[in-house]
């Protein structure tokens, strides 16, 4: 086996000034990872040609593999091709072969073959053609001092066909690599520094070849084990012994694998209970809602919502006491209680969660400053209540707010077993 580094490289100025998105490296990179190819450098260049040139050598100088996309259309600024014909000190030349596939792609959809057209089939004499099934552009495919320069058109739908079909069955024919797996383990309810200060003993211990990266969200941390070897089923086995490792150091911080979310365990358990829940919103104004009804199928479990913003809803649709709003205030332990409870009666749900709090930028005092947040989950037997204190921006603290309630009710229902 044999270790197969990368650098994808995407160019077009376009990208840099943020008019476009640029969804075609975390494409290459995805697929690269599947083939057990290390990427080890991604980045965006505009249309100018010494920095196109500059970067072209910078990713010589570390990768076994560059792949590029962008520049190969037939206008002015498209100077790809003119970039590594310089590179490779290789003239541009008419390919007869793209030739013909970029006429026969005019003459299907009966559309008139100019000058300019004929230019995409102009390719640097040391590339390969690579066919485009999709579009106008040709691919090329440009092999020197044991480094492979593969350069791709920039359209997605293109480059993503060209890839598939084209490119990878090469790069399976050159390289012989091992393999990659991944395991994302999904935590809530515990920060990024305290979770590595309690797993520190099991991380230290995994092999050179099993390695963790930590991935913070909203209130959330993945935990990424990557593996490396030779022999798929193998490896398998002991990322699989290292999960059931750690399942029991942190069981009650984790909720699932793979890229499940909270919404989502939470729909789970709610399904196989045959139970119900509700929610009562102020700060988190329907986001919190939102999270739950992305799941299919949740009006199994869902019943509905409140979004009591402002305190008149509070007083006449969930019965929260004026007296507890006029003397602690809507962002508080008491109102928020009051707001699921009513929830719960008005619902006739299993479960109720409420959130109230400051999202801010404005309404913030020195006792409750912005990003204070009360979150309560009821059920028949009780109420939970928990305070957050996110001083972030407003649609983060409404964001982390929403995990939040998640987060507690995730951690209530898995007590009521």
């Amino acid at each position: 086996m044999e270790r197969v580094n990368a650098s994808v490289i995407t160019i077009g100025s376009e990208i840099l000034f943020g008019h476009i998105l640029d969804t075609n490296s975390q494409f290459i990179c995805d697929l690269l990872d599947g083939l057990g190819i290390h990427v080890v450098l991604k980045a965006s260049v505009g249309d100018i040609r010494e920095n196109i040139l500059e970067l072209l050598a910078y990713a010589s100088s570390r990768s076994d593999l560059i792949l590029l996309t962008g520049g190969l259309g037939p206008t002015n600024d498209d100077i790809t091709k003119k970039c590594l014909a310089d590179f490779f000190n290789s003239p541009i030349h008419l390919n007869k072969r793209a030739l013909d596939e970029v006429k026969s792609y005019f003459e299907k959809r009966q559309m008139p073959f100019t000058e300019l057209n004929q230019k995409q089939a102009e390719l640097p004499e040391l590339a390969q053609h690579i066919t485009n099934d999709m579009g106008t552009a040709p691919g090329m495919w440009i092999e020197k001092n044991r480094q492979i320069y593969i350069s791709m058109p920039g359209v997605p739908h293109e480059m993503h066909h060209m890839l598939n079909t084209r490119v990878v069955p090469k790069i399976r024919e050159k390289y012989h690599t091992p393999v990659i797996q991944h395991k994302l383990i999904m935590t809530a309810g515990i920060g990024e520094s305290w979770l590595a200060d309690k797993i520190a003993t099991w991380e230290k211990k995994l092999p050179a070849h099993i390695s963790l990266a930590y991935l913070p969200g909203y209130g959330q941390v993945k935990l990424k084990l990557t593996g490396t070897g030779d022999e798929p089923e193998k490896l398998q086995i002991e990322i699989h012994e290292k999960v059931k490792e750690l399942s029991k150091i942190i069981p009650e911080y984790i909720y699932g694998e793979d890229g499940l979310t909270l919404e989502g365990r939470i729909g789970q358990m709610l399904r196989e209970r045959n139970e119900t829940l509700s929610t009562a919103e102020s700060c988190t104004g329907g986001y919190l809602s939102h999270l739950i009804t992305t799941i299919p199928g949740c009006s199994d479990y869902y019943r509905g919502g409140v979004i009591a913003y402002h305190n008149s809803i509070k007083l006449s649709q969930l019965g929260v006491s004026e007296n507890i709003l006029n003397s602690q205030g809507a962002v508080s332990e008491e109102t928020v209680r009051e707001m699921a409870a009513g929830c719960l009666n008005r619902f006739q749900t299993h479960y109720s969660i409420a959130t109230s709090g400051i999202a801010g930028p404005l309404g913030g005092t020195p006792v409750k400053p912005v990003g204070t947040v009360w979150i309560a989950v009821a059920d028949r037997k009780g109420t939970v209540t928990r305070k957050y204190t996110i001083p972030k921006d407003r649609i983060n603290n409404i964001k982390y707010s929403a995990v939040g309630a998640l987060t507690l009710f995730w951690q209530r229902i898995s007590q009521n077993k």
